[in-house]
């Protein structure tokens, strides 16, 4: 076992799989307290497949503030607090907002935006009583620069950077540090049937995007990122004195913000005169 780290006690929302999964797996193996967090602790259990004593499996349900809140209260007990909070969970939502239900779209929202806050709500009184604490908040490089056909999805994961900004503010006084996560494409279960919700039917005005999310769903197992250094370089950041508050991952995310901000300071630029006129 590696032990060359501080040992922390981590929070990790949505472990059963993906990047969840392997920061759990990843932690363990540097010694670091864990509690994890799935809709089943079976599912959980069995994914981590641990015996150690340093692992909290929790079943919650992120859109419940009262069962974040037990969950949190379940980690205080059994290890004494929170160092870390990574919330990972979430999915994704395809399809143009023709297509997409207004339900899915509240789902997708209880799970990406408010479970998020659930759990920084519930875990900040703990770091403010430790006047120390990482809160890494996993959103997507599609809530920086937003891709045809996901427009929902895009919605949510710009919710959490904003949010995540605008944290980070309001805790540094604090002690406490904010990290917000934008990842490419890696090769986790993202592109899954479990992790991806799509319209059952499609307006056929659409086809682009049709073709587009349909492209998208064969690109499952060769996207260019791996997930185990993604995971890796996560858990650097929380040990690190100043930890950045922007963390992108993959060179096709570096490659679509700078594209994006480059293109969007042109386009301020551009119209300088006509924005600045409004003044009195």
């Amino acid at each position: 076992m590696k032990t060359n780290k501080q040992q922390k006690i981590w929070f990790i929302t949505g472990a059963s799989k993906g990047f969840g999964l392997l920061l759990v797996r990843q932690l363990l193996d540097l010694g670091q307290k864990v509690a994890a967090t799935s809709r089943t602790t079976d599912e959980l259990i069995k994914a981590v497949d641990s015996t150690s004593e340093n692992f909290l499996p929790l079943q919650v349900d992120l859109a419940s503030d009262t069962s974040v809140k037990e969950a949190i209260a379940k980690t205080e007990t059994a290890f004494g607090g929170i160092d870390v909070l990574i919330n990972n969970a979430g999915y994704g939502i395809g399809g143009s907002l023709e297509d997409v239900s207004d339900n899915d779209i509240r789902s997708a929202f209880d799970i990406n935006v408010f479970g998020v806050f659930n759990t920084i709500r519930h875990t900040l009184p703990l770091m403010r009583k430790q006047q120390a604490g990482h809160i890494i908040n996993i959103a997507s490089i599609a809530g920086i620069a937003p891709g045809s056909g996901w427009s929902a999805y895009s919605s949510t994961k710009s919710a959490v950077i904003g949010m995540s900004e605008g944290l980070a503010q309001d805790v540094k006084p604090l002690g406490i540090t904010v990290t917000v996560v934008a990842p490419g494409a890696f090769r986790t279960s993202f592109l899954s049937k479990e992790s991806l919700s799509l319209p059952q039917k499609t307006e056929s005005g659409y086809k682009t995007i049709n073709e587009t999310l349909h492209n998208y769903q064969n690109m499952d197992g060769k996207q260019a990122g791996n997930p185990e250094k993604g995971a890796a370089i996560m858990i650097q950041t929380a040990f690190e004195e100043n930890p950045p508050l922007y963390l992108l991952l993959g060179s096709d995310a570096y490659r679509r913000a700078t594209t994006k901000f480059e293109s969007q300071m042109a386009a301020f630029e551009n119209l300088k005169e006509l924005t600045t006129s409004t003044d009195y």
